[in-house]
């Protein structure tokens, strides 16, 4: 019998973004101590954490000014008490998911593009999260190995656009998305690969040599929208995250949510937007938030949204203006809530 060689009995080193996400907080009581923050606080994240589970990688927690409660970071992924207010126009698939399923994890929606649920996993657990409810174990493509997805794209010949989300489709191995967007890329009308993520801001680890060569490693244009909701997200790490995207010839874009008390003030906006075009990444849309069960505290009235466009528009020049909009179960497009442009 041949003896194992050295290299087959050595253990694969997983890529260090692997190693950090997981090592994020996963319990809110560790959170909070590592915050310094009033254990009171932590009945009601631990009742909040049993709907919808606290994850938070610990880079973005460094972020975090320690000992205040309505930090902007934390207010997005701590549960509250009122996460408990229920209101009957908020469910569980504010936006028509579940109906605009076409495949095993393809949403089909608008004309042109099509969505692939490529996991149900995130990096970090907003809780304002529209997909919080979403039965992931049936409803993701890598569920049934991509096959029955890529087989609806393949006949859908007025499709130009593919969108890789989620979850976020990064926390994904690179042998496993390198493969997928081969196959995209052998669909003769496609032309794009857009992809929505969040870990190039909480994870910045994740942009590396494996994940740039199969995104830009194809005949498809190469689009990643992040998710940014304040500038604090924006540290250095997060810089050379983007310069390394753009480097590799992916345009970026940001989409942020408007958050009641965390970025629904025109300085907030104005200094999120002057901090991502700093960083190469064009301001694309801020979203109205999407009506989703355990989020009403987030909710920024749409007359008060306009107003904050409004100021938005005044300020800055336009094309670090977001588009203001909503999004509405059936609708062909997403609606914008304001036109004002300003040169």
């Amino acid at each position: 019998m041949t003896p194992m060689s050295a290299t087959a009995r050595e253990p694969v080193t997983p890529p260090a973004w692997q190693t950090e996400l997981a090592r994020g907080f996963r319990r809110p009581a560790e959170l909070l101590e590592a915050l310094a923050l009033d254990p009171g606080l932590l009945p009601a994240a631990e009742a909040g954490h049993r709907d919808f589970p606290v994850r938070v990688p610990r880079g973005f927690v460094r972020r975090m000014r320690p000992g205040d409660p309505n930090d902007p970071l934390l207010r997005q992924v701590l549960p509250l008490a009122a996460e408990q207010t229920e209101a009957p126009d908020f469910g569980a698939d504010p936006v028509g998911d579940l109906a605009a399923q076409q495949a095993p994890g393809v949403l089909h929606k608008y004309h042109g593009r099509a969505l692939l649920v490529a996991t149900g996993a995130c990096a970090i657990n907003c809780r304002y999260c529209f997909r919080r409810h979403f039965p992931y174990g049936d409803a993701h493509a890598a569920r049934d190995a991509w096959q029955p997805a890529l087989a609806y794209l393949r006949h859908q010949s007025g499709l130009r656009e593919v969108i890789l989300s989620g979850g976020d489709p990064l926390t994904l191995p690179d042998r496993r998305l390198g493969p997928l967007a081969g196959e995209l890329a052998a669909i003769p009308h496609l032309v794009r690969l857009r992809v929505h993520s969040r870990l190039p801001v909480v994870l910045p680890e994740r942009v590396d040599d494996e994940l740039l060569a199969w995104l830009a490693g194809t005949r498809l244009q190469p689009v990643m929208v992040l998710h940014a909701n304040h500038a604090n997200e924006l540290d250095g790490e997060v810089a050379s995250a983007c310069r390394r995207l753009r480097e590799a010839g992916v345009q970026l874009l940001n989409q942020a949510v408007l958050l009641r008390g965390i970025n629904d003030t025109a300085d907030a906006q104005s200094e999120l937007s002057e901090r991502l075009f700093t960083l190469g990444v064009l301001p694309y849309y801020l979203h109205q938030l999407d009506r989703v069960a355990g989020a009403t505290h987030f909710l920024v009235p749409e007359d008060e949204a306009r107003e904050l466009a409004a100021a938005l528009a005044a300020r800055l020049p336009g094309y670090l203006v977001p588009q203001l909009m909503r999004e509405d179960a059936g609708a062909p497009a997403k609606t914008p809530l304001t036109t004002a442009r300003h040169g």
